[in-house]
């Protein structure tokens, strides 16, 4: 898969007690740009950690307060329910080898 980089710039005038804080305001930018793009299903958790530089459990935590579900809500009922039923099926069939 070919790397593509994404740059967004603004300006916006700040006087000086503002710019106290835009380092933590670039940090928040990124982190949400980054959510969004989990949020939307574009990159994995896995990719969005390595994004922000945090654990998968840091993560976890930012997830749950942007309303992100770390659960794929597009499976439906009997989909999860089949899913469910084979892993059984391979846990059962894993714990009988010997």
């Amino acid at each position: 898969m070919a790397k593509t980089e994404v740059e967004i710039r603004f300006t916006l005038p700040l006087d000086e007690v503002l710019l106290q804080h835009k380092s933590d305001a670039e940090c928040k930018a990124r982190e949400t740009f980054v959510l969004e793009l989990l949020r939307q299903g574009d990159i994995s958790a896995g990719r969005a950690a390595r994004l922000l530089n945090i654990s998968r459990w840091d993560l976890s935590e930012l997830m749950y307060e942007a309303g992100i579900s770390p659960f794929d809500d597009s499976l439906t009922a009997e989909t999860l329910d089949a899913e469910v039923k084979s892993a059984l099926m391979d846990f059962d069939e894993s714990g009988n080898r010997k």
